[in-house]
């Protein structure tokens, strides 16, 4: 297929395409882009013959690191039409990227709240405005997000004596989010952190502990408490290779339960070009390995892909992205294979659309 790509806010219609509704695929049908969102009416459209190529939603990476213009673009060269940014800072910088059009859209935590003793505190360029140390700063942190934009809240926690915010400061941090209407993601990378994330009531618990899997009996807490997972297996992956310490086996055996006890697991690859961490994961490709992982720990190929469409988009509030239905955004990503046979025939993209505008691949 040699594309020529549809104008911005221009009408379309794909004929011949299989679409993919959550659970299966769909016999050929008509899908119509009209100017940002997805129509119902093909009358004076643009007709593109897909020849029974196969039509997702535009994928949500529910874990990524913003780093300028040029992430959004290579997001989107991998079909991820939104990424949930889990820091960025100052507010100045995360300003500017919320003006970029035409490429992935954008939600972020903006500046997270760290512990100062914690590893975080020593990646490079950290704002001091990160750092929390008592719960009495809990409420005019949380404020000066809300200010500043933050569409959830990010608190990194540390196992017991690591550094990062004492329980009592991140109960704090959640009761005062919660009481402006805010989401809790927790950086819960050990199972000392991923206890206490249950423990304080983090709505989101990001990463998967690599030293031990998580008990049955928390597993079941995560998921009568309404928990959600985003284990970002990727990074567990990378950083258990850089470091030489071993495999995922931990990681991909909690996963699998979480899923099995009920617990929604969105896929967030935790991608990034930050200096002093362990491991960069690639943005936009990442992801696609991210969704493989899934699958090895026991999803199957369509639940995998719900992780990174419909999942995210319900449990972020994007309540208008995620499907493919009429009056829902034309985020769109075109593949060329059949992805519920061999998940890895998501990377065959051959055209993207972000907010119904033809995203130009590169390479």
């Amino acid at each position: 297929m040699n594309p020529v790509l549809s104008e911005a806010g221009s009408k379309i219609a794909l004929t011949g395409v299989r679409v993919f509704d959550g659970r299966e695929l769909g016999e050929p049908a008509t899908v119509v882009i009209d100017g940002d969102v997805i129509g119902t009416d093909p009358g004076g459209a643009e007709l593109i013959d897909a020849g029974g190529a196969i039509l997702l939603p535009g994928f949500i990476d529910a874990h990524i690191h913003l780093h300028g213009p040029q992430t959004l673009t290579q997001l989107a060269d991998y079909g991820v039409t939104t990424g949930l940014d889990m820091a960025t800072w100052p507010p100045e910088r995360l300003a500017a990227l919320r003006k970029e059009s035409g490429a992935s859209d954008i939600r972020s935590a903006g500046t997270p709240l760290i512990g100062a003793g914690g590893m975080h505190a020593r990646v490079p360029g950290m704002s001091d405005a990160a750092i929390i140390t008592d719960a009495d700063q809990a409420d005019r942190m949380v404020a000066e997000r809300v200010a500043a934009g933050s569409d959830y809240v990010k608190i990194v926690l540390e196992a017991p004596g690591g550094g990062g915010p004492d329980a009592d400061v991140a109960a704090a941090v959640v009761r005062s989010a919660h009481a402006r209407g805010l989401r809790v993601v927790a950086h819960a990378a050990s199972l000392g952190a991923y206890l206490t994330g249950l423990d304080v009531g983090a709505d989101i618990l990001t990463h998967v502990p690599r030293e031990a899997e998580v008990a049955g009996a928390d597993v079941r807490r995560m998921a009568e408490q309404g928990g959600i997972a985003v284990p970002t297996l990727v990074m567990m992956e990378g950083i258990a290779n850089a470091l030489g310490s071993g495999g995922i086996e931990y990681c991909l055996a909690t996963v699998g339960a979480l899923h099995a006890a009920g617990v929604p697991v969105l896929a967030g690859s935790d991608s990034n070009d930050q200096v002093g961490v362990p491991f960069q994961p690639e943005h936009g490709a990442a992801l696609h390995r991210e969704l493989e992982l899934l699958v090895a720990a026991g999803l199957t190929p369509a639940a995998a892909i719900r992780a990174a469409t419909s999942l995210p988009a319900k449990h972020f509030g994007l309540t208008d992205r995620g499907v493919i239905a009429p009056g829902m955004r034309a985020d769109l990503v075109l593949i060329d294979g059949d992805p519920l046979a061999d998940i890895r025939a998501t990377r065959a993209i051959t055209r993207v659309w972000c907010a119904g505008n033809e995203h130009a691949l590169r390479g």
